[in-house]
């Protein structure tokens, strides 16, 4: 399979798709909520949708590239039934979050990242990263926060560096993913329904035209194409390599062996080398959409890390 052709999908699948603390008189720790509209304020004041289910130790989930919290929903729905405490949020841009015309770089990125902890004072917590999410929890991790995060999982990553450079020379060409960012953008619907197929591996992969509409719709209705576009330059062109190095809690990385969104070879077969305390899970025949295409082995997988991490403190 040619590297070209296993990335020309990256315009429109999700690798197309690669904070103040509460009041003194709070609620025991992972207990507390913020207030009953469901939205947390970033740093910048824009305004963050969030969902929050189940009761224990908790999981925070973050989103691929174009989807938001929704994506979620049956990993989410599956580990709150068994005493745990599930969130996930919209990014900035994506789903019920405000849109503000800034802040579309992985910095402010982790800053919400943060901001969303620190605000529900999430501990023990386990972050949840699928796609370019899992760039986000990687920048947040290297910041060396301060303690709150007992370990993370990486599903499908688009880590460590896409671009091709001097130092990165199997990388993708700049040329090929402007390119799909221009067909993106002239045909943004038509660009994403033809992304599908490759992004849940349909093909062996069972998946039924609605929930394939849902995920259509999903980036359509809740990510602009501003939006799509700005994110696409930033996590293409960023270099996680030093950063991954820096991460100092149990990470486990999953992938498919045939995501062609993001090659395993080049993402996570890397990635894995680069985090002290990682371990590769491979799931056999799958593509992008794991949490759709597995979701009973994922969140399976999601319960038994939990359970081993929290079985040691």
């Amino acid at each position: 399979m040619h590297r070209r052709s296993l990335w020309k999908v990256v315009a429109a699948s999700a690798v197309a798709g690669l904070v103040p603390s509460g009041p003194a008189n709070a609620s025991p720790p992972n207990q507390r909520r913020a207030p009953a509209n469901h939205f947390i304020q970033a740093r910048d004041g824009t305004n963050l949708f969030y969902r929050d289910w189940g009761a224990g130790p908790p999981l925070l989930f973050v989103a691929p590239w174009a989807l938001n919290s929704d994506w979620w929903e049956y990993q989410m729905a599956a580990l709150s039934d068994h005493s745990l405490r599930c969130v996930a949020y919209d990014r900035r841009g994506h789903g019920r979050s405000e849109e503000p015309g800034r802040g579309y770089d992985f910095d402010t990125l982790a800053d919400d990242l943060a901001e969303v902890i620190e605000q529900l004072d999430l501990r023990n917590l386990i972050l949840v990263g699928h796609s370019m999410g899992c760039a986000e929890v990687v920048r947040y991790l290297s910041r060396q926060p301060e303690g709150r995060v007992a370990g993370a999982v990486l599903v499908a990553t688009i880590t460590p560096f896409i671009v091709k450079t001097a130092d990165n020379p199997t990388g993708i060409d700049e040329s090929v993913l402007e390119n799909g960012r221009l067909a993106l953008a002239k045909d943004r619907p038509g660009q994403i329904a033809k992304a599908a197929a490759g992004f849940f591996g349909v093909p062996p992969n069972v998946v039924s035209p609605e929930l394939t509409d849902w995920w259509i719709r999903m980036m359509l209705d809740g990510c602009s194409l501003k939006v799509m576009l700005e994110l696409h330059r930033v996590f293409t062109k960023t270099d996680f390599r030093a950063e991954l190095r820096r991460i100092d809690v149990p990470v486990l990385l999953i992938h498919g062996d045939r995501d062609i969104s993001a090659p395993i070879d080049f993402t996570s077969r890397r990635t894995a080398p680069l985090i002290p305390r990682c371990d590769l899970h491979v799931y056999e025949n799958a593509a992008h959409g794991l949490p759709i295409t597995h979701m009973d082995r994922l969140s399976a997988d999601l319960l038994a890390f939990a359970e081993k991490l929290h079985s040691r403190r």
